[in-house]
């Protein structure tokens, strides 16, 4: 037997955790961005995505108006940093509501590195930051989704395994319901089947 919700009759704290528990797990985008007048901010959001391989655009919502999304329309640059397991506490910190003139590599003690491309700095012990130029936002009820293009990508060497990041090595996070978040934990590999090889496709299984 199943139990129904309705949208349009839970409020809106029932149907969010509803939703964040059911889609899982959700990838991680660590952003920093730098406001206008210079504080450089870090945030987790978890609503976050590929939109475009060409050109290369991602995607990540924020839930409200916070100070990534206000950084962001104010200067158009961001970065989007692999949040991995061993950053796993302060990558948490970092979701703290932090005042906006305080800047949360400074308050949690994250080391900054400078970025190539854009102004706002990179994650130094994250395996992997995108650096982002603002292509558009669209406004959803209480969210905006933000799309950046990556104008340039910086890879830790480290993780790197025949020219492609291994996940093993890059051990990013992910986000659960409640206060639940995951690890890569076991993997399982299987190849997609061309249509040419599908049981049955030509009449005689081959």
């Amino acid at each position: 037997m199943r139990i129904d919700f309705d949208p349009d009759q839970c409020d809106r704290g029932t149907f969010y955790r509803l939703l964040t528990a059911t889609v899982v797990p959700r990838p991680i985008a660590w952003v920093s961005t730098t406001s206008a007048g210079g504080v450089d901010n870090l945030a987790p959001h978890s609503f976050f995505t590929i939109s475009c391989v060409a050109p290369p655009v991602v995607q990540f919502t924020s839930v409200g108006r916070k100070d990534s999304l206000r950084n962001i329309e104010e200067t158009g640059a961001f970065v989007v940093n692999l949040a991995p397991e061993p950053l796993f506490e302060a990558i948490n910190a970092t979701a703290t509501d932090f005042p906006p003139g305080v800047s949360e590599f400074d308050a949690v003690g994250v080391v900054r590195e400078a970025s190539l491309r854009v102004k706002p700095p990179r994650v130094a012990a994250s395996p992997v930051a995108l650096e982002c130029e603002l292509h558009s936002t669209l406004l959803l009820g209480d969210s905006t989704v933000v799309f950046g293009r990556v104008v340039h990508a910086a890879v830790d060497e480290a993780v790197m395994d025949d020219g492609h990041p291994e996940v093993t090595g890059l051990r990013p996070l992910s986000r659960l319901g409640k206060n639940e978040w995951g690890t890569v934990g076991g993997l399982r590999e299987i190849a997609r089947i061309p249509y040419e090889r599908w049981q049955g496709a030509d009449g005689d299984g081959r």
